[in-house]
């Protein structure tokens, strides 16, 4: 018999008593759970600090590692409490999202935008409101905000691009799947990666906007795969579009006459796929959660910080993958 703490499963060892164990937890139940709710609303009421956190979508893992990230870091610090919001990949939503926020007077606002463009004028009025704003992976126009947190896109690319190079021995025909072009990260990693090949006789021979997304990826992928007959390698801007071009490689018997690389190297999901042999490669492209509280932190506190905080990269291969994958693991 089983009773069922929380998410995990607990054997009981008292296995005659099942049906007074059952009627127990079904009466005590509620009870539990109310008093559950209680002791996190109590929490909540106790925060001396809202922070609001605008995500453009949950579509993404990397976006959800991220929330986990913010959520796991401001627990840390029961003076915190964070509201989450998510856009579901609609900048018009983002933008009511940090509009809603300006108006409930939040202490900090943490935000992940879709589009450059759109969201520059709402978090503009925010800044301008008085309330410090972190930006967070992608960055926005102007300067009218309080810090920016991300790795240096174009630096991720390049460094792709000339693993690519190296790999390939400075010829090839290359697939591009691009994350959303209307956001600066994609139009950094496509660039960067083009700096890295130059001066190469490597061809990019197709190239499409897969919007970040697996199911987009494998379409374009395929699409790919009908017109030419002779691919060496996909570089994705990030994991699941490598993964999902992968995918419609092999279902085409394909895979094995193709490299595959992307970005992001989350340990279940890009460092994964490298261990497995799907990707030739991944590079890190660090969430910013932890930071993003650290900062907001200080910020809260009447400390200074950066306008801007660059996060570090890595190659992850099929020769390093298992370090970062142990690492992991240890902590």
């Amino acid at each position: 018999m089983y009773l069922f703490n929380r998410i995990r499963i607990v054997p009981w060892k008292g296995g005659r008593y099942f049906l007074l164990s059952i009627l127990i937890l079904s009466l005590a139940g509620p009870v539990l759970l109310g008093c559950s709710e209680a002791s996190r609303q109590d929490s909540a009421d106790s925060a001396q600090w809202i922070i609001g956190m605008s995500q453009c979508n949950l579509g993404e893992p990397w976006r959800v590692q991220m929330n986990n990230d913010i959520r796991r870091a401001a627990e840390a610090h029961p003076e915190l409490r964070v509201i989450f919001k998510d856009a579901q990949n609609d900048s018009l939503v983002q933008r009511s999202h940090i509009e809603e926020f300006i108006g409930q007077g939040v202490d900090c606002l943490i935000v992940s935008p879709k589009e450059a463009q759109p969201l520059t004028p709402p978090i503009a009025a925010a800044y301008r409101a008085g309330i410090p704003v972190i930006v967070l992976d992608r960055a926005v126009m102007g300067d009218e905000y309080t810090v920016f947190i991300g790795a240096d896109n174009f630096a991720i690319g390049e460094m792709a691009g000339e693993w690519i190079a190296e790999t390939l021995g400075g010829e090839g025909r290359i697939v591009e799947l691009k994350g959303l072009m209307t956001s600066i990260p994609g139009h950094d990693r496509s660039n960067g990666f083009r700096q890295g090949i130059e001066d190469t006789n490597i061809e990019i021979i197709f190239e499409a906007d897969m919007q970040w997304l697996e199911p987009n990826a494998r379409r374009e992928m395929e699409s790919a795969l009908a017109r030419f007959d002779d691919i060496d390698l996909v570089y994705a801007h990030n994991d699941p579009g490598a993964h999902g071009a992968y995918l419609a490689a092999r279902a085409v018997g394909r895979d094995d006459e193709i490299q595959f690389v992307g970005v992001d190297g989350l340990p279940h999901e890009g460092m994964q796929y490298v261990r497995e042999g799907k990707l030739g490669a991944t590079f890190i492209y660090p969430t910013g959660g932890a930071e993003a509280i650290d900062t907001a932190l200080k910020l809260l506190r009447g400390e200074s910080v950066p306008k801007e905080i660059e996060l570090p990269t890595q190659a992850i291969t099929r020769e390093n993958v298992m370090d970062f994958l142990d690492l992991d693991i240890e902590e």
